[in-house]
């Protein structure tokens, strides 16, 4: 099974992940700038991927960004860097989030601890640990890990989900020999509403 590389965070590391991604945020939509993650942790220097969602607090916390890769060969403090900047960006979520919105968005990272091919994801597939990775030619589609729980979809449905993000019928992963279905898993940290962090694991 192919692993990113060996990586366990802390609370104080998970917390400081999801700091650097809102500072990464707030430098790119304030100023157009790529924030440095300066003087890492020693878990920021591994090379792995890193995924950053971005939701409202407003309304049904609406997606508001999500970017990243599941396989990374960045540090992980650039990864993060590079997927907060993504998800902020119009090229995310299909408008770029302004600055008036920065008070009313929380931020999560999922950081990759491994992932794995499956010929059987129905059956492999974990609901609130794995994430969903499908790639079928030119198409790439992944779905952050949390989502399943979140909308209350079984496995099956998280599937299709993650096949129609792909432009691939809702059954590719089951029906196309040409579609490569990767499970991948990660610790995932959030902001609450009040600015706390948790650990979702």
């Amino acid at each position: 099974m192919p692993e990113a590389e060996s990586v366990r965070l802390s609370f104080e590391d998970g917390a400081r992940a999801v700091e650097l991604a809102r500072e990464s945020v707030e430098a790119y939509v304030l100023h157009g700038q790529r924030e440095q993650p300066g003087s890492m942790r020693d878990a920021f220097y591994a090379r792995t991927g890193a995924l950053v969602r971005i939701r409202s607090t407003r309304g049904r916390g609406r997606l508001r960004g999500c970017a990243g890769a599941y396989r990374g060969s960045d540090q992980l403090g650039h990864a993060i860097v590079e997927a907060g900047i993504k998800a902020a960006s119009d090229d995310s979520c299909g408008s770029e989030i302004e600055p008036a919105e920065l008070s009313n968005v929380t931020v999560s990272v999922c950081v990759v601890t491994g992932y794995t091919l499956t010929d059987d994801p129905v059956t492999d597939i974990e609901l609130g640990t794995h994430g969903v990775a499908v790639d079928a030619g030119a198409n790439h589609a992944w779905l952050y890990p949390t989502i399943p729980v979140e909308n209350d979809w079984s496995a099956g449905e998280y599937l299709a989900r993650a096949c129609r993000k792909a432009k691939q019928s809702p059954f590719a992963w089951r029906d196309d020999d040409g579609v490569v279905v990767t499970l991948f898993e990660g610790q995932v940290f959030r902001e609450r509403d009040d600015g706390s962090i948790e650990d979702l694991e």
